[in-house]
């Protein structure tokens, strides 16, 4: 039997404007990144866990905000980091 995995935490998406032009933390820091990542519930832009700083997921574990969005051209998904499920968006 299949099981598909569900996250508990959409209400929590806010579709927020990004809150940087790239990762806020490492344009402080003056330091590079990979990719960006853009919090769903406030609109920080976080570095990805390929780069060195992984600001993303520092912020989802200091802020308790769970889903983070690619802001990569050509991908369309959202991470839930409380349940670790990935998905699709339109």
């Amino acid at each position: 039997m299949a099981t598909t995995q569900v996250c508990a935490h959409l209400d929590q998406i806010k579709n927020p404007k990004p809150n940087s032009k790239g990762c806020a933390e490492c344009l402080k820091l003056g330091d590079t990144w990979v990719h960006l990542r853009l919090c769903e519930s406030c609109g920080n832009v976080g570095c990805c866990d390929s780069s060195k700083n992984k600001h993303a997921t520092k912020h989802a574990r200091a802020s308790g905000h769970p889903i983070i969005k690619s802001l990569e051209r050509g991908e369309n998904w959202l991470y839930c980091y409380l349940d670790d499920v990935m998905f699709e968006i339109d």
